[in-house]
C-alpha cells in the first residue's frame, strides 16, 4: 500500500530549514517509500525582528502560526526548536516527539581583535550582542562590567554583527552553529556552570495533531526517551514558574551514568543583580513533576518575589 504523503510546517530560516531537512530524511530512512515536503511558513517572531522578544510577547511568536498550519489541515508535523516552544500546547496537539538532543551549550563568538577563551578573560567593559535575557541576566551576574545590547535574527546576522565590530562579542547555541556547519566561529564553549541553557535548548522537537494516529505512529520512531525525558524535566520547571521570555530562567536537565535525572535550574533578575540557581535528583519515570518540584524549592529560596516583581511591571 502506498503511503500518505506528509507534510512538515517549518519556519524559512536557514537552520529552521536545516532542522525540518534533518527530520524529514530521518523519516525517509525510516520508512523508504515515504514522501515528505515541506510547507515553509512566516511567523510573527520571523516578520518583527527590531523588537527584543521579550516586548512583544515571547518564544511563542515563532510557532503560533505553523500550530494554526498543522490545525487546519496545511501541514501534518512542525518541526520546532524546543527552546521556542511555549509548555502548554493548544487543543488538539502535542508534542509527539524529540529527536537526539545536540549540545545544550552556549558559545562565545567574538569579534577578531578580541582573544580570549572563556567570559572570565574578556577584556573590560566589552559590548556583547544578544536578545536572551537568561544571557544578559548570567553575563552581568559574572561580570558586570559588560554592556550587553539587544541583538536579534538569523544566525547569519548575528555572526556578521560580530565580525563586523558592532559588537565585540556575540552568545549563540552551539547547537544551531554545529547543524549548520558553523563550529568554527565559536571562540568558547560557555560551561554549565557558569550559563545554564534555556529550556529545551539544542532539542529539535516535533508536534502533531494528537489524534492522527497514522502521522503519530511514524514520527514516533524519531523519539530519543532520554532527550526526551530531560526535556520534559525541563519544560515541567519552566511550567511551574509560568515564565516566559520577560523573565531570566534558565534550566538543564541530563541523565547520569546510574541512570538518575539531574535537573539544575535558576530563576535571576534582568540586572543580573540576583539568581536564585538550585539543583536536585529527579524520577526519570515523571520527569515533569520533578521539574516542578525543583522550581517549588526554588521559589521558596525567593524566585516568587522576582517574579512578581517582573509580573508588576509587565
Amino acid at each position: 500500500m502506498a503511503m500518505k504523503t506528509l507534510t512538515i510546517g517549518t519556519r524559512g530560516s536557514k537552520l529552521a530549514l536545516w532542522q525540518a531537512n534533518w527530520v524529514r530524511n530521518e523519516l525517509i530512512k525510516c520508512y523508504p517509500g515515504l514522501n515528505v515536503g515541506l510547507n515553509i511558513i512566516k511567523t510573527t517572531g520571523d516578520k518583527i525582528t527590531d523588537v527584543a522578544l521579550s516586548k512583544i510577547g515571547g518564544k511563542g511568536l515563532f510557532v503560533k502560526e505553523i500550530e494554526e498550519a498543522l490545525l487546519s489541515n496545511q501541514c501534518d508535523l512542525a518541526v520546532h526548536s524546543m527552546k521556542d516552544v511555549p509548555v502548554v500546547f493548544p487543543e488538539g496537539l502535542s508534542l509527539c516527539a524529540i529527536c537526539k538532543r545536540e549540545d545544550a551549550h552556549d558559545a562565545l563568538v567574538l569579534n577578531s581583535k578580541i582573544k580570549a577563551d572563556s567570559i572570565e578573560s574578556l577584556p573590560q567593559g566589552i559590548k556583547i550582542g544578544t536578545s536572551s535575557l537568561r544571557r544578559q541576566c548570567q553575563l552581568i551576574n559574572k561580570r558586570p562590567d559588560f554592556k550587553v545590547e539587544t541583538l536579534r535574527g538569523n544566525l547569519d546576522t548575528r555572526l556578521k554583527k560580530a565580525k563586523e565590530g558592532s559588537y565585540d562579542a556575540v552568545i549563540l547555541a552551539v547547537a544551531g552553529l554545529k547543524r549548520l556547519g558553523l563550529e568554527e566561529s565559536i571562540s568558547a564553549i560557555i560551561g554549565y556552570d557558569t550559563m545554564l541553557p534555556a529550556v529545551g535548548q539544542g532539542a529539535i522537537g516535533i508536534e502533531t495533531r494528537t489524534n492522527d494516529d497514522y502521522v503519530n505512529g511514524i514520527v514516533s520512531s524519531l523519539n530519543d526517551m532520554q532527550s526526551f525525558t530531560c526535556v520534559a524535566a525541563e519544560r515541567g520547571f519552566l511550567e511551574r514558574l509560568e515564565g516566559g521570555c520577560q523573565v531570566p530562567i534558565g534550566a538543564y536537565a541530563f541523565m547520569d551514568g546510574d541512570g538518575l535525572l539531574m535537573i539544575e535550574g535558576l530563576v535571576g533578575t534582568v540586572t543580573g543583580s540576583r539568581i536564585i540557581r538550585r539543583q536536585k535528583i529527579g524520577n526519570p519515570q515523571n520527569p515533569q513533576i520533578s521539574g516542578k518540584e525543583l522550581a517549588e524549592e526554588i521559589l521558596q529560596e525567593g524566585a516568587g518575589a522576582i517574579l512578581d516583581e517582573f509580573y508588576k511591571k509587565g
